[in-house]
């Protein structure tokens, strides 16, 4: 038995329709589902008694994202930026053409900017570390080439 195919990840918000917009709107994905559960066998999966949950499915660069609101019980946990050394989900990276316009959008749509994240590099690469309106990680690299490239010569072999 081989694993066929990476489907999707799922990220936990807590308001699904102000996410829609922020994913689409300013990170250029595209909504291509919808599902709303309720009770068993899905509370079973996610390990809780019972469930009310609505979730997305969002589509970018042939990558799924399931956007997830716990309507009952409600999300739990922190809603900044968690550290980047805490275990676990850390963040998603998007190659843009102008990270300036980009970071105005996220602003615009309800996320944040980590200034004390921001560097200017040579090549000439800029990137900066923001968040969605939950807090969720992203980062944000402004580089001229092959935006599949694996970032600081990752892919050489050694």
């Amino acid at each position: 038995m081989t694993i066929r195919r990476l489907t999707h990840m799922g990220l936990c918000v807590s308001d699904i329709e102000r996410s829609v917009r922020f994913y689409c709107d300013v990170l250029g994905c595209r909504l291509v589902g919808r599902l709303d559960l309720k009770g068993q066998p899905t509370a079973k999966l996610n390990g809780l008694s019972d469930v009310d949950v609505r979730t997305v499915y969002l589509e970018r660069d042939g990558w799924r994202i399931e956007l997830i609101e716990f309507v009952d019980p409600k999300a739990t946990g922190r809603r900044d930026a968690k550290p980047m050394h805490e275990i676990g989900f850390t963040h998603l990276a998007f190659r843009v053409e102008s990270l300036d316009e980009v970071c105005a959008r996220v602003e615009a749509g309800g996320g944040g900017l980590l200034a004390d994240t921001r560097l200017d590099l040579p090549g000439p690469t800029r990137v900066i570390m923001a968040h969605d309106p939950d807090g969720i990680r992203l980062e944000l690299l402004e580089k001229e080439g092959d935006p599949t490239e694996l970032p600081l010569g990752a892919g050489t072999r050694h």
